[in-house]
Protein backbone atom coordinates (compact mmCIF):
# COMPACT_ATOMS: atom_id res chain seq x y z
CA UNK A 1 0.00 0.00 0.00
CA UNK A 2 1.62 3.41 -1.31
CA UNK A 3 -0.93 5.99 0.06
CA UNK A 4 0.79 9.60 0.65
CA UNK A 5 -1.80 9.30 4.24
CA UNK A 6 -0.76 7.64 7.38
CA UNK A 7 -3.42 5.39 7.60
CA UNK A 8 -4.40 4.40 11.47
CA UNK A 9 -5.31 0.47 11.97
CA UNK A 10 -6.89 -0.39 15.51
CA UNK A 11 -5.57 -4.08 14.64
CA UNK A 12 -2.22 -5.59 13.63
CA UNK A 13 -1.84 -8.95 13.93
CA UNK A 14 1.11 -11.30 13.45
CA UNK A 15 1.33 -14.76 13.56
CA UNK A 16 3.49 -15.83 16.44
CA UNK A 17 4.83 -19.93 15.33
CA UNK A 18 5.13 -19.86 11.56
CA UNK A 19 7.95 -17.13 12.02
CA UNK A 20 9.73 -18.78 14.12
CA UNK A 21 9.13 -21.76 12.47
CA UNK A 22 10.93 -20.15 9.13
CA UNK A 23 13.62 -18.54 10.27
CA UNK A 24 14.52 -21.94 12.42
CA UNK A 25 14.05 -24.14 8.58
CA UNK A 26 15.58 -21.05 6.79
CA UNK A 27 18.92 -21.43 9.54
CA UNK A 28 18.84 -25.04 9.11
CA UNK A 29 18.51 -25.35 5.05
CA UNK A 30 21.49 -22.68 4.91
CA UNK A 31 23.21 -24.25 7.07
CA UNK A 32 23.50 -27.51 4.96
CA UNK A 33 23.86 -25.87 2.08
CA UNK A 34 27.05 -24.02 3.46
CA UNK A 35 28.21 -27.60 4.95
CA UNK A 36 27.97 -29.28 1.62
CA UNK A 37 29.75 -26.53 -0.21
CA UNK A 38 32.82 -26.50 2.27
CA UNK A 39 32.26 -30.62 2.02
CA UNK A 40 32.46 -31.07 -1.72
CA UNK A 41 35.88 -31.31 -2.79
CA UNK A 42 36.84 -33.45 0.22
CA UNK A 43 36.35 -36.94 -1.84
CA UNK A 44 37.71 -37.27 -5.14
CA UNK A 45 35.25 -38.43 -7.75
CA UNK A 46 36.82 -37.94 -10.18
CA UNK A 47 34.46 -34.89 -11.42
CA UNK A 48 36.53 -31.58 -11.51
CA UNK A 49 34.85 -29.70 -8.72
CA UNK A 50 36.01 -26.25 -8.01
CA UNK A 51 35.44 -23.08 -6.34
CA UNK A 52 32.84 -21.80 -8.49
CA UNK A 53 30.68 -24.90 -7.82
CA UNK A 54 31.02 -24.38 -4.11
CA UNK A 55 30.21 -20.56 -4.30
CA UNK A 56 27.30 -21.88 -6.50
CA UNK A 57 25.65 -24.45 -3.76
CA UNK A 58 25.91 -21.88 -1.21
CA UNK A 59 24.12 -19.55 -3.02
CA UNK A 60 21.35 -21.93 -3.68
CA UNK A 61 21.49 -22.21 -0.15
CA UNK A 62 20.49 -18.53 -0.02
CA UNK A 63 17.95 -18.29 -2.19
CA UNK A 64 15.80 -21.13 -0.58
CA UNK A 65 16.70 -19.64 2.70
CA UNK A 66 15.37 -16.35 1.55
CA UNK A 67 11.75 -18.13 -0.48
CA UNK A 68 11.67 -19.50 3.44
CA UNK A 69 11.36 -16.22 4.89
CA UNK A 70 8.69 -14.73 3.26
CA UNK A 71 6.82 -17.36 5.64
CA UNK A 72 7.72 -14.37 8.52
CA UNK A 73 5.26 -12.17 6.36
CA UNK A 74 2.22 -12.25 6.97
CA UNK A 75 0.08 -9.85 8.09
CA UNK A 76 -3.01 -8.39 8.84
CA UNK A 77 -4.66 -5.06 9.83
CA UNK A 78 -7.97 -3.60 10.27
CA UNK A 79 -8.81 0.11 10.51
CA UNK A 80 -11.93 2.66 9.37
CA UNK A 81 -10.27 2.26 5.72
CA UNK A 82 -10.28 -1.17 5.65
CA UNK A 83 -8.60 -4.80 5.88
CA UNK A 84 -5.32 -5.04 5.15
CA UNK A 85 -4.14 -8.34 4.26
CA UNK A 86 -0.38 -9.29 3.78
CA UNK A 87 0.43 -13.12 2.66
CA UNK A 88 4.05 -13.89 1.25
CA UNK A 89 4.28 -11.16 -0.78
CA UNK A 90 2.47 -7.86 -1.15
CA UNK A 91 -0.26 -6.46 0.66
CA UNK A 92 -3.74 -5.59 -0.25
CA UNK A 93 -6.29 -3.28 0.87
CA UNK A 94 -9.85 -4.18 0.75
CA UNK A 95 -12.40 -1.27 1.63
CA UNK A 96 -15.35 -2.20 4.24
CA UNK A 97 -17.26 -1.91 1.33
CA UNK A 98 -16.05 -5.00 -0.45
CA UNK A 99 -15.45 -6.83 2.96
CA UNK A 100 -18.63 -9.17 3.81
CA UNK A 101 -16.82 -11.14 6.87
CA UNK A 102 -13.88 -13.51 8.35
CA UNK A 103 -14.25 -16.89 9.11
CA UNK A 104 -12.01 -20.12 9.70
CA UNK A 105 -12.94 -23.26 7.54
CA UNK A 106 -13.62 -26.39 9.17
CA UNK A 107 -9.95 -28.30 7.93
CA UNK A 108 -8.68 -24.75 6.86
CA UNK A 109 -4.97 -24.00 7.86
CA UNK A 110 -6.07 -20.04 8.32
CA UNK A 111 -8.86 -17.58 7.83
CA UNK A 112 -10.24 -16.04 5.11
CA UNK A 113 -11.72 -12.70 4.61
CA UNK A 114 -14.75 -13.34 2.66
CA UNK A 115 -15.57 -10.91 -0.60
CA UNK A 116 -18.45 -10.50 -2.54
CA UNK A 117 -19.33 -13.31 -5.29
CA UNK A 118 -18.40 -15.88 -3.41
CA UNK A 119 -14.54 -14.95 -3.51
CA UNK A 120 -12.41 -14.91 -0.52
CA UNK A 121 -8.75 -14.02 0.49
CA UNK A 122 -6.61 -16.24 2.63
CA UNK A 123 -5.11 -14.63 5.61
CA UNK A 124 -1.85 -16.73 6.65
CA UNK A 125 -1.00 -14.39 9.67
CA UNK A 126 -4.37 -16.16 11.82
CA UNK A 127 -3.64 -19.77 11.89
CA UNK A 128 -4.75 -22.56 13.90
CA UNK A 129 -1.42 -23.03 15.34
CA UNK A 130 -1.88 -20.07 17.23
CA UNK A 131 -4.57 -21.05 19.23
CA UNK A 132 -6.08 -18.39 21.34
CA UNK A 133 -4.12 -15.63 19.77
CA UNK A 134 -5.46 -16.46 16.95
CA UNK A 135 -9.10 -16.48 18.57
CA UNK A 136 -8.72 -13.17 20.02
CA UNK A 137 -7.73 -11.66 16.68
CA UNK A 138 -10.83 -13.35 14.90
CA UNK A 139 -13.05 -11.68 18.12
CA UNK A 140 -11.14 -8.41 17.19
CA UNK A 141 -11.50 -8.45 13.64
CA UNK A 142 -15.45 -8.81 14.48
CA UNK A 143 -16.01 -6.42 16.74
CA UNK A 144 -13.92 -3.70 14.41
CA UNK A 145 -16.14 -5.19 11.44
CA UNK A 146 -19.39 -4.08 13.23
CA UNK A 147 -18.13 -0.83 13.66
CA UNK A 148 -16.78 -0.25 10.44
CA UNK A 149 -17.98 -2.55 8.08
CA UNK A 150 -21.52 -3.24 6.27
CA UNK A 151 -23.35 -5.61 4.19
CA UNK A 152 -25.67 -4.26 0.71
CA UNK A 153 -28.26 -4.99 3.01
CA UNK A 154 -27.33 -1.74 5.24
CA UNK A 155 -26.46 -4.35 8.28
CA UNK A 156 -23.14 -3.72 9.69
CA UNK A 157 -20.33 -6.35 10.71
CA UNK A 158 -19.91 -9.67 8.82
CA UNK A 159 -22.40 -11.48 6.74
CA UNK A 160 -20.42 -15.19 7.73
CA UNK A 161 -19.23 -16.31 11.02
CA UNK A 162 -18.16 -19.64 11.90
Amino acid sequence: MSTGTAVQWDLTYRPRRMPRIAIAVAAVVLAIHILFAALLTISDTGVQIGGSDQIGLALIGVVEAAAILLFTQPRLRVGPSGVAVRNLMGERLFGWDRVRGMTYPDKGFSARVLLPDDEHVPVLAVQAWDADRAVSAMNSFRELAQRYGSNPDGETGPVEQS
